[in-house]
């Protein structure tokens, strides 16, 4: 989790259709290093104690109002803004950037761009953009599925069976995100997104045909291009002399990028259906989710405590 991600000034001018009114080099070299972004008003009024450079600066109808009213001092204001070399300056809310401000970017190398958008409304769209793009990430192997609705992300050992089992799902409706290698990103202290590299995205490998690609043999709706994490499923060989949880009374979770996240161990041997039992433990989870579990609903229909002893045969 120590590793540092960037994004390139380009992508996010892409992505948020920026106009640039002056770059010191190509937008593709000039990197973004942190998700938090600044509305410069108090920098604009001398106060740079706690001024980071790397953030992105935008200004809206405030800060362009305030530079009107004290245009006798604009040149000294806006050279101590860019003095400070901040990395990027949005002029949000249609304004058009005074010349003062083009100048001094100029001088000081810090790429200057423009949007038609609501201040607010940029400043929301590129924090979530900022968060995703520089999110801690690793990478597990597994396979990612939606079912209905809920991410599940399978693991287990190579050759269990992850990906048949995809593809069976895939068969009944469900989404496939990524076949392999899954990536994921802590994009908030609650959340995991899990995508698929670009360069493997909707391909899978079934033993005995090869690669294929879902997206071409079952069409456009059954592949999804990333999904929130809900609920972990690792699959394994049965192993006849292993208690397998058989009631469901407690969660077990397992950790990644320091989020909890549920997991649920899944035995496989021969007749099981394991795209309908992941199916019921989506739908099972969801039902968790919202409140409901029914292990702790057949216990009190049965009257019985749970640090009562065990109901025979479920030792």
């Amino acid at each position: 989790m120590s590793a540092k991600f960037t994004v390139t000034l380009s992508k996010i001018i892409e992505l948020h259709n920026l106009t640039p009114v002056y770059l010191p080099k190509d937008a593709e070299e000039i990197m973004i290093t942190t998700p938090e972004v600044n509305r410069p008003g108090l920098e604009l009024a001398g106060f740079f104690d706690y001024f980071s450079s790397q953030k992105i600066q935008i200004t809206g109808n405030s800060e362009q109002a305030y530079l009107a009213r004290r245009s006798d001092e604009m040149d000294i204001i806006v050279e101590g803004l860019f003095s400070r070399k901040p990395v990027v300056v949005v002029v949000a809310n249609k304004n058009e950037p005074y010349p003062t401000v083009v100048e001094a970017a100029k001088r000081h190398g810090a790429a200057l761009l423009r949007t038609d958008e609501v201040t607010s409304s940029f400043m929301a769209a590129v924090i979530s953009t900022l968060n995703v793009e520089l999110a801690p990430r690793i990478t597990r192997h597994g396979v990612l599925v939606e079912v209905y609705g809920m991410g599940v992300l399978i693991l287990a050992e190579s050759g269990v069976g992850k990906s048949e089992t995809a593809v069976e799902l895939v068969k009944r409706g469900h989404r496939l995100i990524a076949d392999d290698a899954v990536e994921i990103r802590r994009t908030s202290p609650r959340t995991l997104i899990g995508s698929s590299p670009k360069n493997i995205r909707h391909f899978m490998e079934l033993r005995g045909i090869g690669i294929i690609n879902i997206r071409e043999l079952y069409g456009i709706g059954s592949v999804k291009t990333s999904e929130q994490i809900d609920v972990v499923i690792q699959l394994e060989e049965w192993d006849p002399q292993k208690a397998y949880d058989r009631m469901g009374i407690d969660t077990n979770y397992t950790e990644m990028l320091d989020i909890r996240m549920p997991i649920l161990t899944i035995p496989v041997k021969p007749g099981r259906n394991l795209a309908i039992i992941i199916e019921v433990a989506a739908m099972n989870q969801r039902a968790k989710n919202m409140g409901y579990s029914a292990a702790h609903d057949l216990l009190d229909h049965l009257g019985i405590e749970e640090d009562a002893p065990p109901i025979p045969g479920q030792e």
